[in-house]
C-alpha cells in the first residue's frame, strides 16, 4: 500500500461528520508512480466521453468507486445544477438519465432531498445496506435516534428523507457511509471518545485503523479514476466486474 495520505491534524468539532475537505469529489491520489503524477478528476474523464449517459455514466463510477468494491455500504453526494468546465451539468444529466444508468449497475440511488438547485442522493449496495442493518451496535443507535424497531431498508432510507426535509442532518448517515462506528459515535456524543484526528471524516479515539481506512477509500477512487481514464466504456467499470474478489461490506467498529 501506498504511503497514508493523511495525517493527524486536531480541530474543533464543527459541521458535519464529514470533513469540508472534498477529497471524495476532486482529489483522486495515484497508487503508483504514474497517478501520483497526475491527479484525475471527473472534469478529466468526462471529456473522453461524448455521448451525455456515458458522461454520466463515467460521474457516478467515479463517485461510487468504493461501494463498487465492496468497502462502502454507500456514498452521498450532493449534484448542483452547475456547467462544469468541461461543458457538463451533473445534476441535469442526473435528471435526464440517472435511472437508466444505475439499471445497468449493482446499484440503487436514493433521493434524500432535492432543493432545486442541487439534489443530494444516497448511491448504495442493496445486500451492503441491509447487512448493516444486522449489526446490534448499529441497531441500538438508530433505535436511539427515533428509528422504527422493525428496521428495513425502506424505512431508514425514508427516515433519512424526513429528517432532511425537516430541516435535521441525520449525523447517523456516517454508519451508512462506511466510517467507523467509534467515530460516528463519538461525533454524536453518545460515547466519551476524545476527538483526535482530522481526515476525510473527523476521527475519535485511536485513529490508525481510521486513517487506513480512508486510504482504502482513496485507493479505490484512484483505482477507479485510472481504470476511466482507460476503459472503452464507462459502463466497464460500473459493472463492479473490476473488483472479482470484493466481499460483502462489514461494518467498521
Amino acid at each position: 500500500m501506498a504511503q497514508s495520505q493523511f495525517s493527524c491534524q486536531p480541530l474543533r468539532k464543527t459541521g458535519d461528520l464529514k470533513s469540508t475537505h472534498n477529497s471524495d469529489a476532486t482529489d483522486v491520489p495515484g497508487l503508483d508512480r504514474r497517478d501520483r503524477a497526475r491527479r484525475l478528476a471527473w472534469k478529466d474523464i468526462a471529456k473522453r466521453f461524448c455521448d451525455p449517459r456515458d458522461c454520466l455514466a463515467s460521474y457516478v463510477a467515479l463517485e461510487s468507486a468504493e461501494v463498487l468494491a465492496g468497502v462502502k455500504p454507500a456514498n452521498l453526494l450532493s449534484i448542483s445544477d452547475r456547467t462544469n468546465s468541461c461543458g457538463r451539468n451533473p445534476y441535469r444529466l442526473w435528471k435526464a438519465w440517472g435511472k437508466q444508468v444505475l439499471d445497468a449497475t449493482p446499484l440503487q440511488a436514493h433521493e434524500l432531498a432535492d432543493r432545486g438547485h442541487s439534489v443530494l442522493v444516497l448511491l448504495y449496495q442493496p445486500e451492503a445496506l441491509k447487512n448493516l442493518l444486522l449489526s446490534p451496535a448499529i441497531r441500538a443507535i438508530l433505535h436511539r435516534e427515533g428509528y422504527a424497531d422493525d428496521l428495513c431498508l425502506t424505512g431508514v432510507l425514508d427516515k433519512l428523507t424526513e429528517s432532511l426535509a425537516a430541516g435535521v442532518f441525520p449525523h447517523e448517515i456516517g454508519m451508512f457511509l462506511g466510517y467507523p462506528l467509534k467515530d460516528v459515535a463519538g461525533f454524536m456524543g453518545l460515547a466519551r471518545i476524545p476527538f483526535t484526528c482530522q481526515g476525510p471524516w473527523k476521527m475519535y479515539g485511536d485513529p490508525r485503523n481510521s486513517l487506513r481506512l480512508a486510504e482504502t477509500f482513496r485507493s479505490c477512487r484512484a483505482r477507479m479514476a485510472t481504470d476511466l481514464a482507460c476503459c472503452s466504456s464507462p459502463y466497464e467499470c460500473l459493472s463492479g466486474n473490476s473488483y472479482p474478489g470484493r466481499s460483502l461490506f462489514l461494518p467498521h467498529i
